[in-house]
């Protein structure tokens, strides 16, 4: 999975809107799409019942609860991880993280999902743990790079300054390298929810459901509806990084 450049920085303010309009945009034609399939398709009693508003609702929570809990785990355990990797003394440990969570991306999600489920059984939380596993790298690789990018003249004018080994990293490092960070999360964020329609495989519920049944009983409309929830639900959580992606970083930049 490929990351972002470190000179994300330098966006120009055009890109930066444009950021904020095209998932938005595709939200809405995906919702138009999904209307006129509904309205147009020839929904017979199946589709109906595949497509029940209360089963929807039910799925519609469960896919949000996956994408939402795993990308949390993931800013929870990446974060403080790529910042340790970057301390003097443990470049070793770094090359080993990326090496290693390289190789679990390299899996096929389901693979991946199948695996935690040997061990810990059918649920919700094995799909949360899988999908924070196959997402780490993105926003682990990003906190590395956004924190190496950080000019050094800046971090000894700080020290000169009298700034302790905190006060930098919180007041320099973190905040100059926070759209790379932000960057990866998106990325994960858009892997989570996406690959959340396999979690029914494993008891995970979700709108994989949808799709599922569409698939076994024959139901295009089923089938094309699930798959375009699911793609605005991942428009969705975009649009939301694309604002803390603006609205967090310092101003000036």
């Amino acid at each position: 999975m490929t990351t972002v450049t470190p000179n994300i920085n330098n966006r120009s303010p055009l890109s930066e809107r444009l950021d904020l309009i095209v998932s938005p945009v595709f939200a809405v034609i995906l919702a138009l799409i999904g209307t006129a399939v509904w309205l147009y398709s020839d929904v017979d009693s199946t589709t109906q019942a595949i497509l029940a508003p209360e089963k929807l609702q039910r799925q519609l929570y469960e896919t949000v609860l996956l994408g939402f809990s795993s990308s949390l785990l993931v800013v929870v355990i990446a974060i403080p991880l790529g910042i340790l990797v970057t301390r003097k003394g443990l470049p070793r440990l770094k090359s080993f993280l990326v090496d290693t969570l390289g190789l679990a991306q390299a899996l096929p999600a389901y693979g991946l999902i199948v695996i935690f489920f040997s061990f810990m059984g059918a649920g919700i939380t094995t799909v949360i743990l899988a999908l924070a596993t196959f997402s780490l790298l993105p926003v682990l690789r990003n906190t590395i790079v956004g924190l190496e990018q950080v000019d050094k003249a800046v971090i000894d004018a700080g020290r000169g300054m009298g700034y302790t080994a905190r006060q930098i990293l919180l007041k320099i490092e973190l905040p100059l390298s926070v759209e790379v960070i932000i960057a990866g999360i998106r990325t994960a964020i858009v892997i989570n929810v996406g690959m959340s329609a396999l979690a029914f495989l494993v008891g995970g519920g979700g709108l994989g459901e949808t799709i599922n049944s569409g698939l076994k009983l024959d139901r295009a409309p089923a089938i094309l509806i699930g798959a375009v929830l699911v793609a605005i639900l991942a428009l969705v959580f975009d649009f939301l990084s694309a604002l803390a992606m603006k609205y967090l970083k310092p101003k000036g930049l």
